[in-house]
């Protein structure tokens, strides 16, 4: 096995996680990689001391990638919340475990930062990864609703 390092993104990955990104159903339609947006995006995410950014890198390459958020709040006596989003493995590393590495470390990194839950959402035709968020643990307790603007 390929030993894997998980690590905070920096400006050089963003183009390959861009690519991650968008080599999806869902990401192809909503992805443009090579936009420069991205490189802003990237310096407000990177100066966010609430945003973590991470990729998972093999052999010198980006394999995976997820973004987490601390969220802080009053609700449950002022508990911090991670969100974990954006979860991606590319295409030819699917199937091997390596998604699971990802969010079991943005776990660890909620735990380590004294988060009080770890809470994420699916689109709900991603059915495949419906089943893998609860073999990890999660459960569907919630309905998530979002209003494009």
């Amino acid at each position: 096995m390929t030993p894997l390092t998980i690590r905070r993104a920096r400006a050089a990955d963003v183009a390959a996680i861009v690519a991650m990104l968008a080599d999806d159903p869902l990401g192809a339609g909503r992805e443009r990689p090579g936009d420069p947006r991205y490189a802003e995006a990237f310096a407000t995410l990177d100066a966010d001391p609430h945003q973590l950014l991470a990729v998972a890198e093999a052999d010198g390459e980006v394999v995976g990638t997820l973004q987490l958020t601390f969220i802080a709040g009053l609700s449950r006596i002022g508990a911090t919340r991670a969100q974990i989003e954006a979860v991606r493995v590319r295409t030819d590393q699917r199937g091997g475990g390596l998604g699971q590495r990802l969010v079991e470390w943005a776990i660890e990194q909620a735990r380590a930062r004294g988060c009080a839950m770890v809470q994420l959402t699916t689109d709900v035709s991603r059915t495949d990864a419906h089943r893998f968020y609860t073999r990890l643990g999660f459960a569907a307790t919630h309905v998530g609703m979002k209003l494009a603007l």
